[in-house]
């Protein structure tokens, strides 16, 4: 009988160690010199969405003449079908075309379709506008599909993490990327609506139009300074392919039948490499995929759909742990989503008055949500985390996921404090005699609503960018425009679930008694639908916790040290980011 073939495991990072050393080709390109125009394309991109979506409600309500409830259900839909579009963008992108043709492929698409909402309410004869302008809308969505996934992990991608200084830069890039974007929303949010509610719809979405087309023209500009990406091929193939030897392997032993383990490195040639996964003790129905029997010892080359290498493996289970902090994070999007609908609708009750001949449009005070990013981003970068460092000896000073955890909090708090706000509003209502006389104003100033928006900003900074950083650190190298998708879908997904408990609110409300959510919003029950909303986000906050009480960080091996993320550190090792 012959001997037994002994397999050997290869090892192609330890071989070639000069994949760990910061890279030298390139220095022309990238950096904060090809990202910055990438964050002008963003913020020109935030500054179109916002000035179109802040006043959405108001013109499907006075201009369309739909029902509150209806209009509230119509914006919430069209923002979530915009949210989940990205996932067809990010595997066209990370598959077939690229992030960068993908980024001028959908910034052309966006700009058309503003060009044609614009006509929709300005030549377009009347009887025919509600059609065009819905399917401007999903012109748009469509757009916004390719391009919400991979502006931000391109201009990511041009900070290069074998390069100790741009390693460093990239540690506040998320920060001061996410401000630049809240620049151009806040800005659209006071200029753009203040056109639409003043001036004309035409000339609001012209601007916006105008804004586009400039996008368009930077992201040109700057096209020889960019590193781009060749794409890798369907990420889901490398995904399913574990899955299959894993269950092709079920009966599989690694101290019995196994002949070890695979530890090829098959990571695709030509992208930027990160260090190597090392191997967890989650999800270990999986690791049978990586474990070499007879078959594939005798073989002279390794099949896919039956032996994976380890960091092939070690990625699913990357994917695998954040479904639940997905899952987890629906609610406080649910609740954000006010923002555009109920939020705005309160302050068109309200006393608007701001001197003697200006009323304040009530879609604008959405731009304290964007002022209050603006002072809390520096004020969290510069001074709460250097505190919190030093009470947790924890460089970023908290783990991302306690940081998306205050931010929940946050938004429970936010619930609460506007149901307060809208009982004081209908209470003014009623003593005053207007219970009955929705078109009136109610004399309550529009600033009580100040406290709910700046709570949203709050929420905003420690859980959206929380997970903007999280869903970009934690995903394999070759998937995080499929990353960023899959975070902007908790955007998406959170507006269909806000949707679904006004259908439910609606429903049985009205079975005992008459609906929370009427046309005459003095009628309404507004505040118990707010406090339904602070009481669901506290049971999801329990279920988070105990989420991420059991979440593993993603581990990776460089040279004889390893990290976990870029937060943890683990005993006998030091802190690395990855």
């Amino acid at each position: 009988m012959d001997a037994p073939v002994t397999p050997v495991a290869i090892d192609n990072d330890h071989q070639n160690p000069s994949k760990h050393l910061p890279s030298q080709k390139n220095t022309s390109k990238g950096g904060w010199n090809a990202a910055i125009f990438v964050i002008f394309v963003e913020m020109a991109e935030r500054f179109a969405f916002y000035g179109l979506a802040g006043n959405l409600i108001t013109y499907l309500t006075n201009n369309l003449g739909q029902p509150m409830a209806a209009a509230a259900k119509n914006v919430n839909t069209w923002v979530g079908v915009s949210a989940i579009f990205p996932i067809l963008g990010a595997f066209v992108a990370d598959s077939y075309l690229g992030r960068f043709k993908t980024i001028l492929a959908s910034s052309s698409i966006y700009f058309l379709g503003m060009v044609l909402l614009s006509l929709s309410v300005s030549v377009i004869p009347t009887h025919s506008r509600k059609p065009v302008f819905f399917t401007a809308l999903y012109i748009l969505a469509i757009g916004e599909g390719g391009h919400k996934p991979c502006v931000q992990t391109f201009a990511a991608d041009q900070f290069d993490e074998n390069n100790p200084e741009e390693k460093a830069a990239k540690s506040s890039f998320f920060n001061w990327w996410y401000l630049g974007i809240v620049t151009g929303a806040s800005v659209a949010i006071v200029v753009v609506i203040y056109l639409q509610d003043n001036v004309s719809w035409a000339a609001g979405f012209g601007v916006l139009a105008g804004s586009l087309a400039v996008a368009l023209a930077l992201f040109l500009i700057g096209m020889k300074r960019y590193r781009k990406q060749r794409p890798t091929g369907s990420p889901f193939t490398r995904v399913a392919q574990v899955f299959v030897a894993a269950a092709r392997k079920w009966r599989l032993t690694e101290s019995h039948s196994s002949r070890g383990i695979c530890c090829e490195d098959d990571r695709v040639p030509g992208q930027t490499m990160g260090p190597k996964l090392v191997r967890t003790n989650q999800f270990r129905f999986l690791d049978k995929a990586m474990m070499i029997d007879n078959d594939d010892a005798m073989r002279k080359s390794r099949n896919p759909w039956k032996l994976c290498s380890l960091n092939q493996v070690e990625e699913v289970k990357l994917l695998l742990r954040l479904i639940p902090i997905w899952v987890s994070c629906l609610m406080f999007c649910a609740v954000i989503t006010q923002l555009h609908t109920f939020f705005t609708k309160q302050g068109s009750t309200m006393s608007r008055s701001l001197g003697p001949n200006f009323q304040v449009p009530p879609a604008a005070l959405q731009s304290l949500v964007g002022l209050t990013i603006l002072i809390a981003v520096p004020v969290y970068d510069c001074v709460f985390v250097p505190i919190a460092r030093k009470l947790t000896k924890n460089p970023t000073g908290i783990t991302m996921l306690q940081r998306i955890g205050i931010g929940l909090f946050v938004s429970i708090l936010n619930m609460v404090v506007a149901g307060i706000v809208e009982t004081a509003r209908v209470n003014t209502a009623r003593k005053h005699g207007l219970i009955d006389t929705p078109k009136a104003v109610i004399p309550m100033s529009i600033w009580w609503l100040l406290p709910q928006y700046v709570l949203t900003g709050i929420g905003d900074v420690f859980t959206i960018i929380g997970l903007q950083e999280l869903f970009y650190d934690q995903m394999p190298e070759e998937m995080r425009s499929i990353g960023a998708a899959a975070y902007i879908s908790i955007v998406g997904i959170g507006s269909f679930v806000n949707t679904g408990i006004i259908s439910v609110v609606q429903m049985i409300s009205s079975k005992h008694g008459k609906e929370w959510l009427r046309d005459n919003l003095n009628r309404s029950n507004l505040n118990y639908f707010y406090w339904v909303l602070a009481g669901l986000s506290a049971i999801n906050l329990c279920v988070y916790m105990w989420i991420s009480s059991a979440f593993e960080y993603k581990k990776v091996e460089d040279h004889n040290e390893i990290s976990e993320g870029k937060e943890l550190e683990m005993e006998g090792y030091s802190d690395v980011r990855v």
